[in-house]
């Protein structure tokens, strides 16, 4: 599995964060930003558009190797987040490449 796609060595969920620990760095993800972040179908239809001010994430779970899926205090929780993805949302956060290929 490329480093893109690798679980991270840990993850901590918060009421308004998640945190990474990745062999490079840790990251920590706004629980606002991951929903607003979310790919499911109905929130890329502008169906699911959170009424939460400040969702909160109030669960996670493994999805096989290769993602999580976040459930948030709005009642969302059909969102799948790869690695790659929260990879991606981390390095647009902090601005910097993190030089894998």
């Amino acid at each position: 599995m490329s480093g893109e796609q690798a679980a991270p060595s840990a993850v901590e969920l918060h009421p308004d964060r998640l945190r990474l620990h990745w062999p490079d760095g840790m990251a920590e993800l706004d629980a606002a930003m991951l929903r607003a972040a979310c790919r499911c179908g109905g929130c890329r239809a502008g169906r699911n558009v959170s009424t939460d001010a400040l969702p909160r994430l109030v669960g996670a779970e493994p999805v096989g190797l290769y993602a999580l899926q976040l459930r948030f205090s709005d009642g969302h929780e059909r969102g799948i987040y790869p690695w790659s993805l929260l990879r991606e949302l981390w390095r647009d956060r902090a601005g910097t490449p993190l030089g894998f290929c």
